[in-house]
């Protein structure tokens, strides 16, 4: 018995639809990165993009613990001296409601490459409505720990 490894174009990736409403952040950019990492298939590779397309929906509703949503802050550099920008979890949910999901879930895939990759096979939306319907993504439930 040997251990199958699968090459660039032997399988065709899935969409699926993940509704973020009432999910806790963190918990929710796990399972999304392991999807769209191929971990939950019987033929992950670690060197091959395996994984499937994730659809993220109602994006502005996903729930933070604590009180990161006053704590928890985010920078942005422009390159120029006083260029640094912060702003806390509030503030970003507020203007860029996607933004807080994508970084979470960028954090946890590899990087280069096989990475960016990735990343491009994740699509999130503020609201419930998506302009993906002619992929027919199949609705997704995770495992609620709260």
């Amino acid at each position: 018995m040997h251990t199958e490894h699968i090459k660039k174009g032997e399988r065709k990736p899935r969409w699926l639809l993940v509704d973020a409403k009432d999910l806790v952040l963190g918990r929710m950019a796990a399972n999304v990165a392991s999807i769209l990492r191929g971990k939950h298939t019987a033929h992950f590779t670690p060197h091959v993009d395996t994984g499937d397309y994730v659809v993220v929906v109602n994006a502005e509703q996903i729930k933070l613990t604590g009180k990161k949503w006053e704590k928890k802050m985010y920078y942005d550099y422009s390159g120029h001296p006083g260029g640094l920008r912060e702003r806390t979890a509030g503030e970003m949910r507020d203007r860029y409601p996607t933004e807080i999901i994508r970084r979470a879930i960028k954090g946890m895939l590899p990087k280069g490459p096989l990475g960016y990759a990735m990343i491009e096979k994740l699509k999130i939306y503020a609201g419930p409505e998506h302009p993906h319907e002619a992929q027919k993504p199949e609705p997704t439930k995770f495992e609620v720990k709260n």
